[in-house]
Order: structure tokens, then C-alpha cells, then sequence
């Protein structure tokens, strides 16, 4: 049995187009400084035709590049989306059969923190030896559920993909996870259509939200750090869920861990959700800031609420 859960690849795509503060200015009340003093914010990308499939296909098929396997070696697939493109079936077996994968494969809906839900999932899998090749994806199209009139929700999200690899090791990977989840919060954070048949768009009470996220990620993060028997000091790289500037720094500042070693992407991307954490972890393994060896801190928080931790030797 392989005692750890080692990422061995990462991959991201962003669709073309994209939306900055003062686009959004034409249509409603609000301005580049407004948004950026409050978000961190400054545009975010946005699909025109392409599905929550197609992101995850490029996302997953950089990550599969990067980890030198191919799909049909795969023994399971994972895809963490708040959109996916039908009810059913699951958009992870439309990413099965579009990458040339033929192992099982299921969405999992956990919003933003859809990602470390999906990561954790995975780490059992490989951890009881059901899996030893599992791929991850977080994809989302949010701006199909965004009410662009909404000054409170249109500034923040954005559509996006990433993915990462991971495979059974003898070598360190993933050194601790922790999930939560709280239905007391349903109203905070929801999409408002009340059947399953109706469209609905995002509704949130930021305040409350911001207040949620910044005491359940800070404490979180503490309870890693102490699980592990670590120091923030030790601590090479945090990868938050990309939500708010001010919520990072809010976390980074309570367990101590400076700005310049918190990977930020949010001004580029915006809020995706699920695709959040993979996306920030790619663009920082590519453009050289993580390296392997070093030890990541993933943290996500979304509607529900849900929230959780993933500790990672990259």
C-alpha cells in the first residue's frame, strides 16, 4: 500500500476574453478603484462559447503533459465544478471521454473549496490502494450564474480551469487534510433558484461571509500547522482560495506568514471557485516560485458552508 499521495503534475487554461474593472464600470455603478481597494481584484477571465468541459480538457491535459503519463493510465478522475454543463451525466465523464481516459469518473460539488474536498477525496483513494493515478480538476464557468447587474457579485468571479496530477509514492506528498462543512450558513452564500429546473444566479451577504471565511480559514490554518508540528516559518508557499484580497491577507497575518510567500492570482483571475487553487498552484509551479521539495498550504472556503485544508511536500 503507498503511504503517500504525491503531485506529480499541474496544468491551468483561462478562456480568451477578458473583463477588467472599467469594462464593468459601463454597465454598472462602480469603478477600477472601487473594486481593487476592496477585492484585490483588477479583471477576470470570461467564457463566450466554450463549456466547464473544455477549460477542464486543456487544464488536464497541461497537467497529464507535465506529469509524463498518459490518460488511459489513469485509474480515477475527479472534477470539483459548481457549473457543470448538464445535471447529468457528470462533466467528468465528458472530460473521460474527451481526453482518452476509461476509468471511472465523478463531479464533486463543494463549491470554493470544491478543490481541497477533491484533493482529499483522492488522497484516500490512493491512501487505501483503490487508485494509484488520480486526476483532479477544478473547472468553472461561473459567469453563467453571475447576475451582471449585481455590483456585489458581478465584480468578483470569474471562469477558469485547473488540474493536478497525483500518483502513490514512498516519497512525501501529502502530509495532512482536514474538511468541514456547516449548514447553518446556507443563506450567506447561495444560488437563488429554489428548483432544480430554474437558472438562478449567485446571492451573497459579504459581510458575513468575509467575517466566516477570515475565522474559519485563520483557525484552520492553525490547527494545520499545529497537526503537522510546524511553524509558519517552516512554511514554504500558502495557496489560498482566491475569494479576497483582504481575506488572505487577513489569514496570512494571523498565522504570520508574509505576503511575498502567499501566492496570489486573483487580480488576473477573480473568483473561480473550484478552479481557484489549482489554477494559483500552476501558475506558481510554472513560473518557477514553487519548487519540489517545498511545503504548500492549500485552504478554500465556499457556500454551504464547506471549508478545509490540504498540507502538501510538493
Amino acid at each position: 500500500m503507498n503511504k503517500f499521495a504525491r503531485i506529480i503534475g499541474t496544468g491551468s487554461y483561462l478562456p480568451p476574453k477578458i473583463v477588467t474593472n472599467d469594462d464593468l464600470s459601463k454597465t454598472i455603478d462602480t469603478s477600477d478603484e472601487w473594486i481593487t481597494s476592496r477585492t484585490g481584484i483588477k479583471e477576470r477571465r470570461i467564457v463566450t462559447n466554450e463549456s466547464t468541459c473544455d477549460l477542464a480538457v486543456i487544464a488536464a491535459n497541461n497537467a497529464l503533459e507535465m506529469s509524463g503519463i498518459n490518460a488511459a493510465e489513469l485509474d480515477l478522475i475527479i472534477l470539483a465544478t459548481t457549473t457543470p454543463d448538464k445535471i447529468f451525466p457528470a462533466t467528468a465523464t465528458m472530460l473521460q471521454k474527451a481526453i482518452g481516459a476509461n476509468c471511472p469518473a465523478f463531479d464533486l460539488q463543494s463549491v470554493c473549496a470544491g478543490f481541497v474536498f477533491a484533493l482529499t477525496t483522492a488522497e484516500q483513494y490512493i491512501k487505501t490502494g483503490a487508485a494509484n493515478k488520480v486526476l483532479v480538476v477544478g473547472s468553472e464557468t461561473l459567469s453563467r450564474i453571475v447576475d451582471w447587474k449585481d455590483r456585489s457579485t458581478a465584480i468578483l468571479f470569474g471562469d477558469g480551469a485547473g488540474a493536478v496530477v497525483l500518483e502513490g509514492s514512498e516519497e512525501t506528498g501529502i502530509l495532512h487534510s482536514k474538511l468541514f462543512s456547516d449548514g447553518n450558513y446556507l443563506s450567506s452564500l447561495q444560488v437563488s433558484n429554489n428548483t432544480i429546473n430554474e437558472t438562478g444566479f449567485i446571492e451573497m451577504a459579504g459581510n458575513e461571509v468575509f467575517k466566516i471565511a477570515v475565522n474559519r480559514l485563520s483557525s484552520l490554518a492553525e490547527d494545520t500547522l499545529k497537526a503537522c508540528d510546524m511553524d509558519s516559518d517552516e512554511l514554504d508557499w500558502m495557496v489560498p482560495h482566491q475569494a479576497n484580497i483582504r481575506i488572505i491577507s487577513a489569514v496570512a497575518k494571523r498565522i504570520k506568514m508574509p505576503m511575498d510567500k502567499v501566492v496570489v492570482t486573483l487580480d488576473k483571475h477573480g473568483n473561480t471557485s473550484a478552479a481557484s487553487i489549482p489554477l494559483a498552484l500552476d501558475t506558481a509551479v510554472r513560473d518557477g516560485r514553487i519548487q519540489k521539495g517545498q511545503s504548500l498550504l492549500f485552504e478554500g472556503i465556499g457556500g454551504g458552508f464547506s471549508w478545509g485544508s490540504v498540507l502538501v511536500k510538493f
